[in-house]
């Protein structure tokens, strides 16, 4: 420290002499100023650095991220990091990952740019308030494969997200399955937040569409988003998917639907409950605990209706032919208690399996099954 007061020696050659960094070498100089100005420096010393507290990083870690990282396309570091936690209970930041690539020569080409995502501007104090549905279709299995639709849907209080799923198409089947899946596991919010898709807008004044028609029975109702940036939440939820998905499903070589759904769940599971939402300093499942606890909440457990299995089913008026036979499929099936030309309807469940209504569902009466069709072995 003296040679160095003295311009007797730089503070590289220093620092090399010491076998410390520059940087550190001028945190201990600093030190050694504040000493000689109380005259003592003939008795300073400097203290202890802490020692190396950089954590080993298992062998299982480290293929994992060698696996991610030689995907095409590559995985981020932020998704990276998440993995370690969520299969290896390693938690470790994405900087630390960052450095870990660069020293072993995995400083992949980063992802194109996209452009700045909107920046929140609200959000409901209350959770079940309102959730924002949208769908986004990607090559999620590759650029080779075709686009499928992604299903997403939030609490827009705590960011929990309700439901994140994968469909062959964008049919009105499909949005049937989501809902009544998220709907069950988190009960009934009070609106959703869409956009001005036919499957929610109708162009006929003050009528529902199915989808309309279905909330309504449960007292729920839309919400339409003038333009896409204002569901900038579900927005970013998109993206966030996009990021990690395509990469993961290369990375461990999943080409189906039904195996990436699976690891969906758990992917949804671990953002909830794991990682840290940016913008609200904690994770998406402490903020929906601590808005029950402060009864903030506008959640309704499911009713233990018995329309249920037939609201959220594809529902369509259908007539008993003059043989007294109804068809479901390839077959026909003979209904001995209607007469001929009576309207039933027809409501194909999610499971694959028929119902056969008297009439429509109506508040304050239960169904009337005329003829239930199981679904076939699989």
């Amino acid at each position: 420290m003296a040679q160095f007061r003295g311009q007797q020696i730089t503070a590289v050659e220093a620092a090399g002499e010491l076998e410390i960094s520059p940087r550190r070498f001028r945190q201990l100089y600093h030190n050694y100023l504040q000493a000689a100005g109380g005259q003592k420096e003939g008795a300073w010393i400097p203290g202890h650095s802490g020692g190396n507290r950089q954590r080993v990083i298992p062998e299982t870690v480290r293929d994992l991220w060698r696996k991610l990282f030689g995907a095409i396309p590559p995985a981020s570091y932020s998704f990276a990091a998440s993995e370690a936690l969520r299969r290896f209970n390693f938690r470790v930041d994405r900087a630390t990952v960052r450095r870990w690539a660069r020293s072993h020569g995995m400083d992949m080409r980063r992802l194109p740019k996209k452009a700045p995502a909107p920046v929140r501007r609200w959000q409901c104090g209350r959770i079940g308030t309102l959730w924002q549905l949208d769908v986004s279709p990607h090559p999620w299995f590759g650029p080779d494969q075709p686009a499928r639709p992604l299903f997403d849907m939030l609490d827009d209080c705590s960011r929990l997200i309700t439901g994140a799923r994968l469909y062959e198409r964008e049919t009105l089947a499909a949005y049937v399955d989501f809902l009544a899946h998220s709907f069950e596991h988190y009960g009934l919010p009070l609106a959703l937040y869409v956009d001005y898709h036919s499957f929610f807008f109708s162009q006929v004044p003050d009528a529902l569409t199915y989808l309309g028609e279905a909330l309504h029975f449960y007292d729920l109702s839309f919400r339409y988003a003038p333009t896409p940036q204002a569901k900038g939440k579900v927005e970013r939820l998109h993206q966030f998917w996009q990021n990690r998905l395509p990469s993961l499903f290369a990375a461990d070589a999943i080409t189906d639907l039904a195996a990436a759904n699976r690891v969906l769940d758990e992917l949804r599971e671990h953002r909830n409950r794991q990682e840290i939402h940016r913008e609200l300093n904690r994770t998406p499942q402490s903020a929906w605990n601590t808005a029950r606890r402060e009864l903030r909440s506008d959640i309704r457990p499911r009713p233990r209706c018995p329309w249920g299995n037939y609201i959220w089913s594809i529902r369509t008026p259908v007539k008993v032919d003059v043989d007294g036979t109804v068809a479901v499929g390839t077959q026909r099936f003979r209904v001995s208690s209607c007469s001929p030309r009576t309207v039933l309807i027809r409501c194909e469940h999610r499971d694959g399996s028929f119902s056969f209504l008297l009439k429509p569902p109506r508040k304050g009466q239960r169904p009337l099954v005329i003829l239930r069709v199981e679904a076939p072995a699989r």
